[in-house]
């Protein structure tokens, strides 16, 4: 069992520097503590999943460019999330497949987005 994650959650990536905020945009009908709960597809960069402050992976091209400028010192650039869909953790609600706090999403530049506040916590679901 999990709590479900609605706007106003907060998240992390693995290579961020700071928390990021997430935003449903795509369900405005199931609801939690009266807050719009995130499906599968809230999963787009800066509209769903806001910046976690500077990326510090190589992966991306921007820090791989700025780091190989500055002879190998890792320069972290601004993080501009590169992420797709949610996955595990996900549970239907409503025939909506909603996420819980025990969901991912992944960067394309290798971070993992996790969520680390689900924005309420009285609807458990899963």
């Amino acid at each position: 069992m999990s709590l479900a994650v609605t706007t106003g959650a907060m998240c992390m990536c693995s290579f961020g520097t700071t928390p990021g905020n997430l935003t449903s945009t795509n369900n405005m009908t199931v609801l939690a503590e009266g807050k719009p709960m995130l499906v599968i597809t809230d999963a787009a960069p800066m509209v769903n999943i806001s910046s976690c402050g500077m990326c510090t992976s190589l992966a991306n091209p921007q820090v791989a460019a700025a780091t190989a400028a500055a002879l190998g010192v890792l320069t972290p650039q601004p993080c501009i999330p590169a992420t797709q869909v949610w996955t595990g953790g996900i549970v239907l609600v409503g025939g909506k497949p909603c996420v819980t706090q025990d969901s991912k999403c992944m960067c394309m530049y290798a971070g993992v987005v996790s969520i680390t506040n689900p924005g309420q916590t009285k609807v458990v679901i899963g």
